[in-house]
């Protein structure tokens, strides 16, 4: 038993409240950024947003906590936290391309999968402490989907309005007789 609670008893480098805040704030810009992508009736909506935004504030904090953790202080232990960034960024990357798809000529799901990597960028300073740089990076995601999307739609540039085209020119199916 207090093999157990050395285990797991330890304190962090990173107050408890302040983890708590972090992803809670990470929840908060992964949802703004989802809920924006839900209205559009895009693939990646509020939950993945929220996950991939929590997933990446949650490997900042890790980062914070392995360079601080005792049993990697030693002169054996060797680290760059700047890996965990890169792996983030990888990793979230693998998610977004498979948003991605090309059919009939066009590339449909860009902005989402753009959209999660940011997300990702986001959750990770979140994770790290950098709220400012989290709020406002959350910020000029919805000026670049809100604002910019209406500038699309008035200049005839949206995806939407490509997308309206392109099943207007298909062919409509034939009727079964029965």
């Amino acid at each position: 038993m207090e093999q157990l609670v050395e285990e797991f008893g330890h304190t962090t480098y990173t107050s408890f409240p302040v983890v708590v805040a972090r992803l809670l704030l990470a929840t908060l810009f992964g949802a703004v950024i989802g809920f924006e992508r839900e209205w559009r009736n895009r693939p990646a909506g509020l939950r993945t947003h929220i996950l991939v935004c929590v997933a990446a504030a949650t490997f900042g904090i890790l980062t914070i906590e392995i360079v601080h953790a005792p049993m990697f202080l030693k002169d054996t232990a060797r680290f760059d936290p700047i890996r965990a960034v890169e792996a983030v960024t990888a990793g979230i990357a693998f998610l977004a391309a498979g948003t991605i798809l090309f059919a009939r000529g066009e590339v449909q799901g860009l902005t989402t999968g753009a959209g999660m990597w940011l997300a990702g960028a986001i959750g990770l300073a979140a994770g790290l402490g950098f709220w400012q740089i989290a709020g406002f990076g959350t910020f000029l995601v919805l000026i670049v989907l809100g604002l910019l999307h209406a500038v699309e739609v008035k200049f005839d540039l949206s995806e939407d309005k490509r997308d309206e085209k392109s099943a207007a020119r298909k062919p409509a199916a034939k009727q079964k007789r029965g």
